[in-house]
């Protein structure tokens, strides 16, 4: 908006000229996020205390400290990223960019059946929110909608095909089956990311680190110079997408200040489902779907500690881990959870330099 509104001003206002910048105004998304997180958290987080009255239903079945710990604990913080993320793109984006609005479509989308699923948990007083098929096929109808969207904007070369990372111009023709692969990455995506979400800060920072990784992916694969001289796939339009990324990063850092342990609020499905889709909305724009996999390598991580677990009790009837998902197991094996956070962090800080590198080592 601002872009739109300041930018053509530059002629009689040279200051505006800033507003060209695609790196002023992905600093201007942070900032905005940021302090947009900062004015609204107290006042939504009293407001969530209120109405849900006993906060995010805990299961029984968890670790027994959690019924101590996060009893009372208000959920749906994620409103307070989207809010902030949602209004700081809308302000900072070239808004005549339509992949801009795919990933806001995607993120708004998995947001609203994350409230769904968390407004039905805290009504119901029950660790059960919206039927896991039902929720399911949402995700599925919405990242369809979104690949489809996505492809009429690609360039032809790249419509349909699946990049590979290490290799200069390898491009793998899915042909039709890009769209189902498309939905599988930003459905598989979120769910990761929420499956991640079960202690305080566990989530979000590397949610944060995947948005600053892609938010530099972006902004390379968009600009034909960089894109020529690293061997990447030139994506016109994708730069964009950083002042969106940036948004994202500034507005969970916001939360952040609220959910650090001991956490005031959790994001809840609201926030962890539209974070996980759209880091997938915006690997399969860079067409970077390999990378997202080695950046989000953690939340993959968390995901096939509960695909591993489930599997292997339903064929032999027993587990591979104390509890699934993975961050549960250390908690039993009696590590602090302060210890866990931490640690994942690191992990997931060593994936996304790893994930970078894929950028020259071509």
């Amino acid at each position: 908006m601002l872009y739109h509104l300041l930018f053509p001003l530059a002629d009689q206002f040279p200051i505006f000229n800033v507003f060209k910048y695609l790196t002023f105004r992905t600093g201007g998304a942070v900032m905005t996020a940021l302090i947009i997180s900062f004015v609204i958290g107290p006042k939504l987080i009293k407001t969530l205390h209120v109405r849900q009255k006993g906060g995010q239903p805990i299961r029984d079945d968890g670790p027994a400290s959690h019924l101590l710990t996060k009893q009372g604990t208000p959920t749906m913080g994620g409103l307070m990223i989207l809010i902030a993320m949602v209004v700081s793109t809308l302000l900072w984006a070239d808004l005549a960019n339509g992949f801009v609005w795919v990933a806001l479509g995607i993120t708004v989308s998995y947001g609203f059946i994350g409230f769904l699923d968390d407004y039905l948990k805290v009504s119901r007083r029950n660790h059960k929110g919206l039927p896991g098929k039902m929720k399911l096929l949402l995700q599925v109808a919405f990242a369809l909608a979104a690949a489809f969207w996505t492809m009429r904007m690609m360039p032809g070369d790249l419509e349909t095909t699946l990049a590979v990372p290490f290799f200069k111009s390898a491009l793998v023709q899915l042909a039709w089956f890009f769209p189902v692969f498309a939905a599988f990455v930003m459905v598989g995506s979120s769910n990761a990311v929420n499956l991640t979400d079960g202690l305080d800060g566990l989530a979000i920072v590397p949610v944060m680190i995947a948005a600053g990784v892609f938010m530099l992916i972006s902004y390379l694969v968009g600009n034909t110079v960089f894109a020529g001289y690293l061997q990447l796939h030139y994506v016109p339009g994708t730069g964009e997408l950083a002042t969106f990324l940036g948004a994202l990063f500034g507005g969970g850092l916001g939360f952040l200040w609220f959910n650090a342990p001991p956490a005031r609020v959790f994001m809840g499905d609201t926030g962890s489902l539209s974070l996980g889709g759209a880091l997938g909305v915006v690997s399969v724009i860079t067409k970077h779907e390999l990378v997202l996999a080695i950046v989000g390598g953690l939340f993959v991580l968390e995901t096939v500690s509960v695909i591993v677990q489930v599997v292997s009790f339903k064929l032999t009837g027993k587990r591979v881990f104390a509890m699934a998902p993975l961050h549960h197991h250390f908690e039993k094996k009696g590590w602090a959870e302060p210890t866990i956070v931490i640690r994942f962090w690191i992990i997931a800080t060593i994936l996304a330099l790893i994930g970078l590198s894929t950028l020259k080592l071509r």
